[in-house]
């Protein structure tokens, strides 16, 4: 699994994404925001996991992205993705940065929401990510 720096890296290169820090009271909230349009497409925080439904101390990294397949990557049982800590959990998922996918499927999951976000004219895209099982 990335660690914030592998995936701020990632969004820069393919996307050309700066990370966004706009909250003074949480300084390593970072925003991912397309380009044109400033929608977002993801948000990386560090939260309590009692916020998520974990147990432990201290807290735990996870970014938020959306996708069109929630219910299916929440029912497929992948440890660490959970649903989205407050987001629309209809369509945002939680993931945590220290959880159970792989670099290559969270990156999948990056792409999926930033092009679910993206606002193109003619309608969303559609991107339905399976996990590997």
């Amino acid at each position: 699994m990335p660690a914030r720096g592998a995936i701020l890296a990632y969004v820069r290169e393919k996307f050309g994404t700066e990370p966004e820090y706009p909250w003074a009271r949480y300084p390593h909230y970072a925003v991912l925001r397309h380009q044109q349009g400033r929608k977002w497409y993801a948000l990386i925080m560090d939260v309590p996991p009692d916020r998520l439904g974990l147990a432990g101390d201290g807290p735990v990294e996870i970014i938020n992205l959306k996708s069109d397949g929630v219910l299916d990557l929440l029912i497929s049982g992948t440890p660490g993705i959970l649903p989205a800590y407050h987001m629309d959990k209809r369509h945002w998922v939680s993931i945590l940065l220290d959880g159970g996918i792989t670099s290559e499927e969270l990156f999948a999951l990056i792409d999926a929401s930033h092009a679910l976000t993206g606002g193109r004219a003619g309608g969303p895209r559609r991107h339905r990510m399976p996990l590997a099982k």
